[in-house]
């Protein structure tokens, strides 16, 4: 059995049964019964139910006169990229602000989870940043279609030149899938390699260990900030009435 950490221990005493029994019924075979629940998805858990707690304590605590510290860095960092969303998409790009500013903090939470002791980072396994990038992909392909409608997007990966189509449709398709990989192996592997030479250094050398856990922070925010930023690209790009 793999080695659980106390929040996946947690899950998989509560949920292993039905857990196995979706697996079972969608014919997915379970290596281990007693833990089907895996540390990168209980993690992942985690984050989301940190989320929660921030939204709630927010929400529990507003105010207009005196709104509290936490409310403050909330409706700031919301602003922030509310306005980064209308200039990167364009006008009306604040209508995304939802899905973006959830992203973000998704997204940094649980690269700052590998500092705490016991824990790692949800985002230095690769099904976590697959997942973000598969949602991201659905996401702005939805947000065009709805806006263009299925012909007129679909004519956009044909070019400005329809002599050109034939070169043109296989290579725009090609392009977008390889957004996914591009998400995803950017974030796992540089959230990867942050942890392990965290770890690696904490345990020879403490010293220079903690300043690799600054390091690690000034990481955790420039990834979580560039996979936010190429999401709203892929937006803008997608509901661009030529592209």
């Amino acid at each position: 059995m793999p080695e659980q950490i106390w929040f996946t221990h947690i899950l998989n005493a509560l949920f292993a049964a039905p857990v196995d029994g979706l697996f079972h019924l969608l014919g997915i075979p379970v290596l281990y019964p007693a833990a089907p629940i895996t540390n990168t998805f209980a993690l992942e858990v985690l984050t989301a139910l940190i989320l929660v707690i921030i939204a709630t304590l927010v929400r529990s605590r507003l105010s207009v006169e005196r709104p509290g510290a936490i409310q403050q860095s909330v409706e700031l960092s919301w602003n922030a990229i509310g306005d980064h969303g209308e200039e990167v998409i364009g006008h009306g790009g604040k209508r995304f602000l939802p899905f973006l500013f959830t992203l973000f903090f998704f997204i940094l939470i649980g690269n700052l989870m590998g500092l705490v002791p016991s824990l790692d980072s949800p985002t230095a396994g690769i099904e976590t940043t697959l997942g973000l990038a598969l949602a991201t992909f659905v996401y702005f392909h939805a947000v065009g279609l709805k806006k263009l409608g299925i012909v007129k997007y679909a004519k956009s990966f044909a070019g400005p030149m329809i002599f050109l189509a034939p070169l043109m449709v296989p290579l725009e398709i090609i392009s977008s899938f390889a957004r996914i990989l591009s998400l995803s192996v950017r974030l796992f592997a540089n959230m990867f390699a942050g942890e392990m030479i965290t770890t690696i250094f904490l345990a020879l050398l403490p010293i220079a260990g903690i300043a690799f856990m600054g390091l690690h922070v000034f990481i955790a925010i420039l990834q979580a900030y560039i996979f936010m930023v190429l999401a709203m690209v892929y937006l803008s790009g997608a509901t661009a009435e030529e592209h």
